[in-house]
């Protein structure tokens, strides 16, 4: 069941983040974007987080995974499969620029633990 509840309360994110925020960034300009953001990514924070939708057991999953594949298989959804090799390119950048973090922050945590040590 947690891993249904996070699968829900990502999806909503995205849901929401997709089809909400250009529309009042359109309407509002970018004081429409910032409402909109300060909306939908609050509300979906505290639902996901301290309500507890979303599973944080083991590997650190937040919201952004939910939203980033709503908004891609939505474009894939919508244009075909197209638009998911189009996006290829974003995708293998953010996930290389996810493995570059990630050893960035185990290497100063070990910096961080052997200064400590010392």
């Amino acid at each position: 069941m947690k891993h249904f509840g996070t699968i829900v309360g990502t999806a909503i994110a995205g849901i929401f983040v997709m089809s909400v925020w250009g529309g009042f960034a359109d309407a509002y300009g970018i004081g429409g974007g910032w409402f909109a953001g300060l909306i939908i990514i609050g509300t979906m924070w505290f639902l996901n987080h301290v309500v507890g939708l979303v599973n944080n057991d083991g590997a650190f999953i937040d919201m952004a995974v939910g939203i980033g594949m709503a908004g891609t298989m939505r474009d894939v959804f919508l244009n075909g499969g197209g638009a998911f090799v189009a996006a290829l390119p974003t995708l293998i950048t953010v996930l290389v620029g996810g493995m570059v973090g990630g050893i960035a922050a185990f290497k100063l945590e070990q910096y961080v633990a052997k200064r400590d040590k010392a």
